[in-house]
């Protein structure tokens, strides 16, 4: 088993057995529902509902030591848990809130991995992820998943939550990021 399978795995079970609500996104769930390309880390959203936070990173570093110095403070300023596998595969857990983020975890797919199975994004709340961050590797993958779910894809429901992140970011282009290539591939 390669590294980073082992090292999703770790984090799946570890995840599932402690009772956090979790989705894999980024780069592995690209290579899930869009162009297979290389990715070096593990992306992971969990919901933490307000006020947890300190307890769950703590459970988080029982078992996963942090990449940095000071991760506790930094986790809880950015929301964000800097961690690694046991085998030293960097692992990225974000933790979520209720609302957007209950929604991706209530909508995450299954996927058999073959050596586990893991909670994998939609490949509409992918989409969603990568027009907010907006990156040009971020854009090729929105492409990349259009050309291959095309008509399978919830349009209405990316469209919903592009328009309310558009809103509260006061940023047009993270819908255009979506409706660019749509328009692009749908010949429209």
């Amino acid at each position: 088993m390669n590294l980073q399978i082992k090292a999703i795995c770790e984090i799946a079970n570890f995840l599932r057995n402690e009772h956090i609500p979790y989705v894999i996104i980024g780069g592995i769930a690209v290579q899930h529902w869009g162009e297979p390309r290389f990715t070096r880390d593990i992306d992971v959203t969990i919901l933490v509902n307000v006020g947890e936070e300190e307890r769950v990173i703590n459970k988080i570093f029982s078992k996963f030591a942090p990449r940095i110095q000071d991760a506790l403070e930094i986790a809880l300023k950015h929301r964000v848990c800097l961690v690694k596998s046991s085998d030293g595969y960097e692992i990225d857990i974000s933790l979520g809130i209720p609302g957007y983020e209950e929604e991706l975890i209530k909508r995450a797919v299954m996927c058999d991995l073959k050596v586990c199975k893991v909670n994998i994004c939609s490949a509409e709340d992918l989409i969603i992820h990568k027009a907010v961050a907006g990156r040009p590797q971020d854009c090729a993958d929105i492409k990349g998943i259009i050309l291959r779910r095309g008509d399978l894809l919830d349009v209405d429901y990316i469209r919903s939550w592009l328009t309310q992140f558009s809103s509260a970011l006061e940023e047009k282009e993270v819908l255009e990021r979506f409706e660019r290539p749509w328009r692009e591939i749908k010949g429209l």
